[in-house]
């Protein structure tokens, strides 16, 4: 009988152990009279609890632990306790190996379970579920280069939730394209959480989530004419491409306010700790302007909701193509030499921006009235702005900033 799986946090990785049906059983144990005999026995042993994250550090058989939430945990192995190491991506522990305790290393990720002493300050745990952080590093390497091979990346340009198709628009090599996707009970479906600029945020999303208009990757075989896919992962989400001049900043609250060119409404944008924030030199935006005012570049970008296939800038932010997932190569034209550019300007910060500069900007949708929260924020773009009538379309944004790969680390097991 299949058992219930159990979370790995923000990673994706999920083991699941007996250590809580054993417990269960001692509860169990104590309804008879031998617990009986024995007044307030199951009082006496300590609630099972379990901690999972990365470790720190690692000296004999005591672990500094940094979990996905809260501060670091000291954990003691217990000797004799159960060790077990699973590969990334493995849904069960059928495949488990044992595990000494040496060969732990720091940057590893485990699954503890035991019992916190008396004083609160350590954990003893009576199990240890491992998975190396060079098998991680491993499977995320494999999984980009398949995204590559295998991925595509477009707009959605229809859906059909009853015969299970979606229609996606790909460019590639100056062409565009149309390909439609299969999906099957066993293609993965997700979608970006709104006001989330995290992929690791992404979640578990129906077909029916899906709406023309969405940037879209997507991953499986296609057919010899390219035309159709048998999608085994697909990832969506809903975005904004924003081009105005700067209203307010606060950095107080991390937020500014942008005259938005095409609506002519005030936006108020959210800036987060994942919020990449670019200033094209004025000589670089000169040069870039002249290029577009003599019809040089490609193909244009796609204003309001939805984003344009490109590439994603910043630290920790692999590049995105049209080949699908982080890590293929960029599109071409205007939009692709910007994108290319910004992966080599330095970071700035609000302070670096004033009332009545130019911006452009990819947003994710709040979900509600509330403000947008900026992916890739750009100053300095004037000259693009003032270049011709077509230049907000032609320099748009990628919101496709992949960072942290869990899926890539991805894998449920349980037991």
């Amino acid at each position: 009988m299949p058992l219930k799986e159990h979370g790995w946090g923000r990673t994706g990785l999920r083991v699941r152990s007996v250590a809580a049906s054993v417990w269960f059983g001692v509860m169990l144990a104590c309804g008879s009279t031998l617990c009986a005999a024995v007044p307030g026995a199951a009082q006496a042993q300590p609630p099972l609890v379990r901690q999972l994250g990365t470790i720190k550090t690692i000296q004999g058989n005591t672990i500094k632990l940094t979990p996905d939430d809260g501060p670091d945990v000291t954990v003691v192995v217990k000797q004799g306790a159960r060790m077990l190491r699973v590969e990334p991506g493995e849904k069960d522990l059928s495949h488990a190996v044992p595990l000494d305790l040496g060969d732990l290393q720091v940057g590893d990720r485990i699954r503890v379970r035991g019992q916190n002493t008396p004083d609160g300050k350590s954990l003893v745990a009576l199990e240890v579920i491992a998975i190396k952080h060079l098998d991680i590093q491993a499977k995320r390497q494999a999984e980009q280069t398949d995204w590559q091979k295998r991925g595509i990346g477009g707009l959605v340009t229809a859906v059909d939730a009853a015969a299970n198709t979606v229609a996606v628009s790909v460019r590639a090599q100056g062409v565009t394209k149309t390909v439609t996707l299969h999906i099957t009970p066993s293609t993965t479906l997700r979608r970006y959480a709104a006001g989330s600029v995290k992929f690791d945020d992404a979640k578990p999303a129906p077909i029916s989530a899906i709406r023309p208009g969405d940037q879209l990757r997507a991953r499986g075989n296609r057919s010899e004419d390219g035309s159709d896919m048998q999608a085994e992962e697909v990832v969506s989400g809903t975005f904004r491409n924003i081009a105005g001049t700067i209203s307010t900043v606060d950095p107080e609250t991390k937020t500014v306010v942008i005259a938005d060119l095409l609506s002519s409404k005030p936006v108020t944008v959210q800036v987060s700790p994942q919020s990449q924030l670019r200033k094209l030199p004025p000589e670089m935006a000169q040069a870039m302007a002249a290029r577009l005012r003599g019809g040089a570049g490609g193909p244009g970008g796609q204003s309001g909701q939805g984003a344009p296939v490109g590439t994603a800038s910043g630290p920790g932010a692999p590049t995105a193509g049209a080949s699908g997932r982080p890590g293929g190569p960029p599109a071409g034209g205007p939009r692709g030499d910007l994108q290319q550019l910004l992966l080599r300007l330095p970071p700035v910060t609000l302070s670096d921006l004033q009332k009545g500069d130019a911006v452009i900007l990819v947003a994710t949708e709040s979900g509600e009235a509330g403000p947008v929260t900026a992916i890739t924020l750009v100053g300095g773009v004037e000259a693009l702005l003032t270049a011709s009538a077509r230049s907000t379309q032609a320099f748009t944004l990628s919101p496709w900033a992949l960072g942290g790969g869990g899926a890539a680390e991805g894998g449920e097991p349980s037991q």
